[in-house]
């Protein structure tokens, strides 16, 4: 679960015709594009202009819950927190809320990726802080789950 001390950030989301399936509900696949916007948006609003010019994120793995079926008329929202940084990675938790409702949860794992080279590179503590602003006791406290 996400610590106390990660900075929230909330995304809205426009449900389109194209992202409902043949059961009238959001395509599952649906949230992986949203995640990825999200997490983007959220890096883009923290991070300082010149990390944005040299570091890229590349997404590991994304493990989603799925509670709630959304609707093309229905409002919803991605919270984005970051939970953990290691090395060249970053963990995020995604909650997709309809109003009060919990409609899915995405745990998800990225690597920061240097811009010119394409290499993974180190997140570097101060970018960590933009996202954990006590990250020396949120590193251990979260391990990351691979």
């Amino acid at each position: 679960m996400p610590t106390a001390t990660a900075f929230v950030f909330c995304h809205p989301i426009e449900i389109t015709t194209q992202d409902i399936d043949a059961m009238g509900h959001v395509n599952n696949a649906v949230y992986l594009q949203w995640v990825q916007e999200a997490v983007v948006r959220y890096w883009q609003y923290r991070s300082p202009p010149q990390a944005q010019i040299e570091l890229l994120w590349v997404a590991l793995k994304h493990v989603i819950v799925y509670r709630l079926p959304l609707f093309l008329e229905d409002r919803v929202e991605a919270h984005v927190m970051a939970t953990a940084t290691r090395g060249t990675r970053a963990s995020f938790t995604t909650l997709f809320k309809r109003g009060d409702d919990l409609v899915a949860e995405v745990r998800s794992s990225w690597c920061c990726v240097d811009a010119t080279t394409r290499r993974p590179r180190r997140i570097a503590s101060d970018i960590a802080r933009a996202f954990l602003p006590n990250v020396g006791r949120s590193v251990a406290a979260n391990k990351e789950q691979d």
